[in-house]
């Protein structure tokens, strides 16, 4: 079988609850303006446009340009974490060393792996129609004694979310991942969980924030008040880029 083209798009959101998705892997980079990340996108989109898919157990991969106007999100769908590191030892580092060359000083702050758990979708419809306006991920974090519960705080935060938002309250989904002990270089804890959720946009997720913080509901009070619960980083992306394999041309 033939190695497959790289195809690339500027508008092609990833579907977080795609079947086959073993290890979604979530990394950062710091590039320090809005220029910058926009020169950095155009350096990766270089680097994988000129090249067949580089491997199989690659599903997709996305980059993202963070509001702050200084991060870089890149989410990597796998198979395995295997498929990953097959990918480091014989694929990345020509590419990072083209895109510094491009955009000299990137600095790579973290990546890590992680297992879905489950998604909310209020209206799969909708979803499978609008593309999402916006990226909202949110790292929740927990104290050791309560680790073991984090199923438990993201059920309890999809039942707040399925008794309290409309189907048009402007969330397309909400998808929660479990982060994963990993290999070498994978940052490695029990204690987060880490939601990306799809908003039709920025206005929409700050209309559905304030609701919930001015006057909690008793489903939410249930989320904000569980045990262990020690608080959560929001960071805001849009799209830059989407890399998949081209599909084969029927003949």
């Amino acid at each position: 079988m033939s190695t497959p083209a790289t195809h690339v798009s500027h508008q092609q959101h990833p579907d977080p609850a795609r079947p086959g998705v073993g290890a979604p892997l979530f990394s950062t980079w710091s590039v320090g303006t809005p220029e910058r990340q926009r020169a950095a996108g155009d350096a990766i989109a270089a680097t994988w446009e000129g090249r067949p898919w580089p491997d199989r157990n690659l599903l997709a991969y996305s980059v993202y340009a963070g509001t702050d106007g200084d991060t870089l999100m890149h989410y990597s769908q796998w198979t395995s974490e295997e498929g990953y590191f097959d990918f480091v030892r014989n694929h990345r580092q020509g590419r990072n060393d083209e895109i510094d060359t491009a955009v000299p000083g990137i600095k790579r702050v973290a990546i890590n792996s992680y297992r879905p758990y489950r998604s909310h979708v209020p209206d799969p419809a909708r979803r499978a129609a609008e593309a999402p306006g916006v990226i909202v991920t949110v790292d929740i974090r927990f104290d050791a004694e309560a680790s073991g519960r984090r199923q438990e705080w993201v059920d309890t935060t999809i039942e707040a979310m399925t008794t309290t938002s409309s189907p048009g309250c402007g969330l397309l989904g909400a998808h929660f991942h479990l982060l994963a002990d990993g290999e070498a270089h994978l940052g490695s804890a029990e204690d987060r969980v880490f939601n990306y959720a799809e908003w039709t946009s920025e206005e929409a997720y700050d209309e559905s924030f304030a609701a919930v913080a001015g006057a909690p509901s008793p489903a939410w009070e249930k989320v904000l008040e569980f045990p262990g619960f020690l608080g959560a980083t929001v960071r805001r992306y849009h799209l830059l880029r989407s890399f998949t394999p081209e599909a084969p041309q029927q003949g």
